[in-house]
């Protein structure tokens, strides 16, 4: 670590927390007091600050508001029962916010200024980290291309942010699904394994039709064929089959690498559960749930950590789930996680950093 590292902290004349009801938090309505942010320029990160979070001048001719050169990432702090904050796989989170970068055109962020600007923002935000049970706080690093030029190439200026807001649940219940074969997500040698705002803009348009519909998110398969299940809209998907976890393979680029996913993958190995990181054939899901062989269906993601899926629609027709078993193993699977995540348990895999 840089022991020269220096962040200007401006703090702000008055906190919202007051006004703030953390008893009702919906996710990523309402952003903390301050923000960190870092500004690239000449070949180096400069200019770091913590300051208050307010609107930002932006020209109108900013290379990110014509070309989209723009990633983020999204993590999570946690209280535990002494107070201590706890981030939850903050290194992952760099790393791969640096491989998303790399794929669009965008210097790496050095792991120290990622790191201890977000422990600076930590700092003076302390308290907007919820004490209510099932609640977080959410970190949002994101860089974008800070030239103003309207010529097609790399910006030459970056700008590094990172917010926080208090949130609760994602879904607050179990979701409805339906797997999306006419509109694709990401294609091979595409953007697809980034975590690029681009991606999202373009899932919005099938995704409002799926919800217009009643369903709460999709299930995008593969450009191509459309014949394999590839994630979903906010979360990577898996399911238990016959006693098996199943989830796509990452390594064709077209699946972001979830940092959940990882972890329930290395958590499902360790408890001894089967696990097949293959892709699952549309015709195969819709077998198993014709023969009641699909016992579980699931989205894991940092925003919504386990996420229960009640329903699957293929080809136009409902499938309702089977009622969970008392032993599911995606209750214990959630559990073990966040044990984890609020210092519940002691930490063996070097995944949690206390601030």
């Amino acid at each position: 670590m840089n022991k020269t590292l220096t962040i200007r902290v401006t703090k702000a004349s008055q906190s919202r927390l007051e006004s703030t009801n953390f008893d009702a938090l919906a996710f990523g309505q309402i952003i903390s007091d301050h923000m960190f942010v870092a500004e690239y320029e000449d070949g180096a990160w400069q200019n770091l600050r913590v300051e208050p979070y307010g609107p930002m001048q932006i020209n109108p001719a900013n290379a990110t508001l014509h070309y989209g050169q723009s990633v983020f990432e999204g993590l999570k702090a946690y209280r535990n029962e002494a107070g201590e904050l706890l981030v939850f796989r903050g290194d992952a989170n760099q790393r791969r916010l640096n491989e998303s970068a790399a794929r669009m055109c965008i210097p790496e962020v050095p792991e120290e200024v990622f790191m201890e600007g977000m422990r600076k923002l930590l700092e003076v935000d302390r308290e907007w980290v919820p004490r209510q049970p099932g609640c977080s706080l959410y970190i949002r690093p994101f860089i974008f291309a800070a030239d103003d030029y309207l010529g097609i190439r790399p910006s030459r200026k970056y700008t590094f942010m990172i917010l926080t807001s208090p949130v609760g649940k994602y879904y607050a219940k179990p979701v409805a699904v339906k797997v999306e074969t006419q509109y694709a997500r990401a294609i091979e040698g595409g953007t697809g394994s980034a975590k690029a705002a681009g991606n999202y803009a373009g899932s919005l348009f099938p995704a409002l039709k799926a919800q217009k519909e009643g369903y709460d998110q999709l299930l995008w398969t593969d450009g191509k064929t459309h014949q394999y299940i590839e994630e979903s809209g906010t979360m990577n998907v898996m399911f238990v089959i016959n006693g098996t976890l199943i989830t796509a393979p990452t390594t064709t680029g077209t699946i972001l690498k979830g940092i959940t996913r990882d972890s329930v993958l290395i958590l499902a190995r360790e408890m001894g559960f089967p696990v097949e990181e293959r892709f699952l054939p549309v015709r195969e899901l819709e077998e198993s749930l014709l023969s009641g062989t699909l016992e579980e269906a699931f989205g894991t993601g940092t925003a919504a950590t386990v996420a229960f899926i009640h329903l699957i629609n293929i080809h136009g027709k409902d499938y309702l789930l089977p009622e969970k078993s008392t032993n599911a193993f995606s209750d214990r699977i959630l559990k073990t996680l966040d044990d984890i995540k609020y210092g519940k348990v002691a930490d063996e895999r070097g995944w949690i950093m206390k601030f």
